[in-house]
């Protein structure tokens, strides 16, 4: 398996390749401004079969070490009408005997509100828990 590419945008992974419809429908969404204020995800898309269905365990061991942000288009985010995207942050763990371990965290997003966790977490305007604490008690964040 190949790492994935470093390009200096967060990283869309296409996971699920059941629906190409749908896939187009959440590219299109995900890749227009924002319809109040013009903001747009700065997305560098990975539409590759060979990442078909891998998880976020292994999809963060093969990106880049300098991207802690990774957005998958998995099943649920192609079957469902608002798009829920997994977002997968890296995250730093101590263990006392093993020394740093490399974890992650996840929140899903709306795709018509990706712009606004991809925007503020890239450029540190932002922290991931502030996102995570304005999700829905379903664990998906449609905004503020």
């Amino acid at each position: 398996m190949r790492d994935l590419p470093h390009t200096g945008h967060t990283l869309l992974i296409r996971i699920d390749f059941s629906d190409e419809a749908a896939w187009q429908s959440l590219r299109t969404v995900v890749t227009t401004p924002d319809e109040e204020d013009g903001f747009l995800a700065a997305l560098h898309i990975v539409d590759d079969p060979a990442y078909r269905d891998l998880t976020a365990e292994r999809l963060v061991a093969l990106a880049p070490a300098e991207d802690d942000l990774l957005i998958v288009a998995d099943g649920r985010a192609l079957t469902e009408a608002e798009m829920p995207l997994p977002a997968v942050m890296r995250t730093d763990a101590e263990d006392e005997d093993e020394g740093p371990e490399q974890g992650f965290d996840e929140l899903r997003v709306v795709a018509s509100k990706l712009w606004s966790v991809e925007n503020n977490v890239s450029l540190a305007n932002m922290d991931w828990e502030e996102f995570v604490d304005a999700a829905g008690a379903d664990g998906v964040f449609r905004g503020f």
